[in-house]
């Protein structure tokens, strides 16, 4: 079986940066338009820092990823210290998919894999279609359910 890597959903961040630009447009209309003799011009320095917020959060999603092999479910967090955390998939003793309404409709949610140990759950967030994300690391794990026709 191929890795596979699994990162938090871009959805959010996309619509994130659309409502951050049209705020930057809107706050440069009225600045331009209530402001024509350009008196105050640091206030032009005001709308770029919206643009901060969606950047921030693809920031975020970059600075986290997991990977999922034949054997072992590696999740890294980090940008300039790096924390890696390695799971043996025979290990995993369940796998829960929590979505909110908002979720379901743009197929987004959570998984939290369980294992027997001591830092037992692991939890990634924000992933796409979470159910199948859920089903795969559980068939990975041997534990999937087998469908016979």
């Amino acid at each position: 079986m191929s890795e596979i890597t699994i990162r938090p959903t871009t959805k959010f961040i996309k619509a994130g940066t659309i409502a951050a630009a049209i705020v930057f447009l809107g706050l440069e209309i009225v600045y331009f338009v209530y402001h024509p003799d350009r008196d105050h011009p640091w206030l032009m320095a005001i709308p770029p820092l919206i643009l901060l917020w969606p950047l921030a959060r693809w920031s975020r999603r970059q600075a986290t990823k997991a990977v999922l092999a034949d054997d072992r479910l590696r999740f890294e967090s980090g940008i300039a210290s790096r924390s890696t955390r390695n799971i043996q998939l025979s290990k995993v003793q369940d796998v829960r998919v929590d979505q909110s309404v908002t979720g379901r409709i743009f197929h987004v949610g959570n998984v939290s894999i369980e294992t027997a140990g001591e830092a037992s759950r692991l939890t990634l967030v924000h992933v796409d279609d979470p159910q199948a994300l859920a089903d795969e690391i559980m068939n990975r794990a041997g534990k999937g359910p087998v469908y016979a026709p």
